[in-house]
């Protein structure tokens, strides 16, 4: 599944001023599915998109969407859209991107002359944090959107005999996951929600990027596989598909999923279905590796979710998670001063207040963060991995145990602290951050470390003229943006 997260170094030729944006995103959608994607999120939850995606896709590319891919078959387009119960000032978009559903199929429709498939079969619903939620969005559309073509107008005439028929005639919702309490309890949520309906299969989103900013990488990790187990189980209780969507990003805070090492994903997630692919993961490695890639990862078929100690897995996640959250804490006013520097990759709409779609930090809602991807940049971009925060929590026998249900952990963080400044982690975190930074590096990127000290003193003496150039300089080492 591509995605329009904007996590990018590189900025693609289509791109004005570094920034995807208008028809840039409809280039993109069609060039992800020619790289060998067959499903593209399309966000109307955050992101500035055209709502006329598929009419413009099949106006654009003719050719292609005639004769190489057929939309609905063998690619999908899958809607993000707000949700109503937590994104108060938005909700009212979730009704016109429903409402743009069957429209998208009557363009279809006239293209394919009737022999096609929905090119928008399902939507993704995020912050899901109950099963209510997910059946409103499912009974609205098939109510209130397609269920309107039976209504009677005032000449005794219907909906459908005025503007025809509508379809498709139900959509399926996949809901996202990104709190601890909801990804702890997965099971109990999608088992509600699919009590009475019957379905053949049902995906679920587990979000990657926000559990780490919330909780650092161990909390997101432990979380994930807490959150997997949990599903495999509740597969095997139902006797239905449940496919789980994982949304990775390319560093290693927000799931280290890149071109370069696609067997650390099922190593760590076997019973994975769908991963995204992110920005950084298309723009910032050479094409025919992007290419090769998604072929590995379609071509992976997925096993059983390995079990875990819950009991276990709550101890670590209350430490770890406590140690994370007073360190940035500490770190909020240098988080915010280099933030405002992180260069934009997409154009979004503000909302979610004055300071857009940022988050809070759980317990300290007083201290507000950049989003994910901008959070994880500030940092790499100081030389202050947001990977070592928390772990100075941790025992040896936690890092026994995580050694045995995250495997990867040793290789995520070396990877993570090639981008390190041993100066800025003494400084900032203090000596338990920097034992630790010795303990799990293995080699330091010299050019990037030369470049986090730039970022760093331009700050510090209030020279910021040239601070972006560094900050773009290094994530193109990096090849990731945050």
């Amino acid at each position: 599944m591509s995605t329009q997260h904007p996590d990018n170094a590189e900025a693609p030729a289509y791109a004005i001023d570094g920034v995807i944006k208008g028809d840039g995103e409809i280039i993109e959608a069609a060039d992800v599915l020619a790289l060998g994607c067959d499903e593209q999120m399309w966000d109307s939850e955050g992101k500035d998109t055209d709502t006329h995606v598929i009419q413009k896709l099949l106006s654009h590319y003719p050719g292609y969407f005639s004769e190489e891919m057929k939309l609905g078959r063998d690619a999908l387009i899958t809607l993000r859209v707000p949700n109503p119960s937590i994104e108060l000032e938005m909700r009212k978009l979730l009704i016109e991107a429903l409402h743009g559903i069957p429209i998208a199929y009557d363009v279809a429709n006239e293209f394919y002359e009737g022999d096609l498939e929905p090119p928008i079969q399902e939507v993704i619903l995020p912050f899901t944090t109950n099963a209510a939620q997910i059946v409103k969005v499912r009974d609205y559309y098939a109510q209130f959107i397609a269920g309107q073509e039976s209504r009677h107008l005032p000449d005794g005439s219907t909906v459908s005999d005025w503007i025809g028929d509508f379809y498709p005639k139900h959509i399926r919702v996949i809901p996202l996951f990104e709190e601890r309490e909801q990804m702890m309890t997965v099971d109990d949520i999608v088992r509600e929600y699919l009590q009475g309906w019957e379905v053949e299969y049902q995906r679920v989103f587990l979000a990657r990027s926000d559990p780490a900013l919330n909780n650092g990488i161990v909390g997101a990790e432990l979380m994930l596989k807490t959150a997997l187990a949990r599903l495999d189980r509740l597969e095997g209780e139902l006797g239905i598909p449940l496919y789980p969507i994982i949304g990775a990003g390319s560093a290693p805070f927000r799931g280290h999923l890149s071109p370069v090492n696609v067997d650390r994903i099922f190593r760590e997630y076997p019973s994975v279905q769908t991963l995204t692919v992110q920005s950084a993961f298309k723009f910032d490695y050479p094409r025919e590796q992007v290419v090769d890639a998604i072929a590995q990862l379609h071509a992976y078929e997925r096993k059983p979710a390995p079990p875990v100690d819950e009991a276990r897995v709550n101890d670590i996640l209350d430490r770890a998670g406590a140690a994370y959250q007073e360190q940035v804490r500490k770190l909020a006013p240098t988080i915010a001063s280099v933030s405002a520097h992180i260069p934009r990759r997409r154009e979004r709409k503000l909302h979610v207040g004055l300071f857009g779609y940022g988050r809070t930090l759980p317990g300290a809602e007083d201290v507000a963060l950049p989003r994910a991807i901008a959070f994880a940049a500030t940092l790499y971009s100081i030389g202050v991995p947001p990977d070592l925060l928390g772990l100075a929590a941790l025992n040896e026998d936690d890092f026994a145990y995580l050694r045995e249900i995250y495997p990867s952990l040793q290789e995520d963080l070396s990877a993570a602290l090639r981008f390190s400044n041993e100066t800025r982690i003494t400084q900032l975190l203090g000596d338990d951050y920097r034992r630790l930074f010795v303990r799990f590096t293995q080699e330091i990127d010299r050019v990037h470390e030369g470049l986090t000290t730039a970022v760093w003193a331009g700050l510090v003496r209030n020279r910021t003229s040239r601070t972006r150039h560094f900050i773009e300089e290094a994530a193109l080492i990096r090849r990731f943006l945050g």
